[in-house]
């Protein structure tokens, strides 16, 4: 579904800024795959995410999605394949904009746009029984005004907007850093049932180990900006926190140093 081959990528070469986000790469993802990515800050995590979505261009390698190398792909033509969420709830929809009418922009992802009327009946029936099964009464609040949402509410019909047109890839970018425990468990909740019942391809950076251990089928440590371990199947269920600091020790050469993980 998703093969990224040695890539590399430099942000400000020749300064004294200079930071070599990504060194060689290299990420075969399979269809049906729920990749946890964990790493400490500026493991490069969230660049990868980035390079999917066209957010930046690669400086040298290579990213075929579905049978296609779309590595000099711009953001808008990736759109199509792709669904995302980010770690702030308020960045996936538009505020002052009706939550039908998000969910009708999400729907036409891809898509020509033309004069017919925005938001068929067809659609709005679709779009109330999958607001149903988010379970947060928002089935009944269709033309109210997304800025008036909570951000637990916000993320959850911004994860639903991102699979509605059942993406060829879900990427998911600490997609619950910004909530409270309570509220973050629901929408990681929601996570999983989505991506299961929709048999999505999915890779989520998260900050909780636990979360990444617990979830997906597939879990990747990155370490300036390399990924230092890559482990699936019933090696990933016997996992513990312990383990993983165990690995990155021996894999980097040093302490895991990242509070934010480790506390989560």
């Amino acid at each position: 579904m998703l093969k990224i081959t040695d890539v590399y990528k430099t942000f400000n070469t020749g300064t004294i800024n200079e930071k070599k986000a990504l060194q060689g790469v290299n990420l075969h993802v399979h269809p049906g795959d729920f990749i946890t990515i964990i790493g400490g800050n500026g493991a490069g995590k969230s660049t990868v995410l980035n390079m999917i979505a066209g957010v930046y261009m690669v400086d040298s390698g290579s990213i075929v999605l579905d049978g296609k190398d779309v590595s000099k792909y711009p953001e808008y033509k990736r759109a199509e394949y792709l669904g995302r969420v980010f770690q702030d709830p308020m960045r996936g929809t538009a505020a002052d904009m009706e939550i039908q009418e998000n969910l009708a922009l999400a729907f036409r992802r891809g898509k020509k746009r033309g004069l017919g009327w925005g938001i068929t009946k067809e659609e709005k029936a679709l779009y109330h029984d999958a607001l149903k099964r988010l379970d947060l009464g928002l089935e009944d609040r269709m033309t109210s005004k997304v800025g008036l949402l909570s951000g637990g509410q916000r993320q959850a019909l911004t994860l639903l907007m991102a699979s509605l047109k059942k993406p060829k890839v879900l990427l998911l970018d600490e997609h619950t850093a910004a909530l409270d425990p309570k509220t973050a468990k629901k929408v990681l909740d929601l996570t999983e049932s989505i991506i299961a019942d929709n048999k999505l391809t999915a890779l989520m950076v998260t900050h909780n180990m636990k979360d990444a251990i617990r979830l997906g089928n597939r879990l990747i440590m990155m370490h300036e900006g390399r990924i230092i371990y890559d482990v699936s199947g019933e090696e990933k269920k016997k996992l513990e926190v312990s383990d993983l600091l165990q690995k990155f020790e021996e894999v980097s050469g040093g302490e895991f140093a990242n509070d934010r993980m480790m506390l989560a």
